[in-house]
Formats: structure tokens, sequence, C-alpha cells
């Protein structure tokens, strides 16, 4: 597998704070080397569209889909509370 992203994630990159740019970063690579890694938490978040979100830390999470071989990371967002 590897890591994709779509224009929407690249331009979140280039606008989130640094620490959480780097934590995001950190997860991706627990995420490719393992989806069910705890502290992802990745879930399924919309079964229609397929999309699944993942934490990057207690305030942030990220939303990526699978496609063919690659996770297709949608957006980075603060959590909704």
């Amino acid at each position: 597998m590897k890591i994709a992203y779509t224009k929407t994630a690249l331009d979140a990159l280039k606008d989130i704070p640094a620490p959480i740019r780097k934590a995001f970063y950190k997860q991706a690579g627990l995420l490719l080397q393992d989806s069910r890694h705890p502290s992802l938490r990745a879930k399924k978040y919309s079964e229609a569209e397929e999309k699944w979100q993942a934490r990057v830390n207690k305030s942030w999470r990220f939303y990526f889909k699978i496609v063919d071989d690659a996770y297709l990371i949608g957006d980075i967002t603060p959590h909704p509370k």
C-alpha cells in the first residue's frame, strides 16, 4: 500500500500547525504499517462513500478512502466536538 493525497488534503497540510502536521505524518506511517494500529482508531466513517476516519491526535482527524493499492487521504480537519 501507499499514500496518495487529494488537493483538499494537500491544501490542509499547508494550513495546519506544524505540530499537527508532524503528528499526521507519524500516523500516516502507522497506517501504512498496520491500519488497525490502536492509536489510529480507524473506523468506517461512511459506508455509502467508502470513507474512513482515523485519529491524528485527540483533537484532529484525517479521512481517507482505499483506492486500489493506496490510501487516498481526502482531508485533515479538527475533530468536531
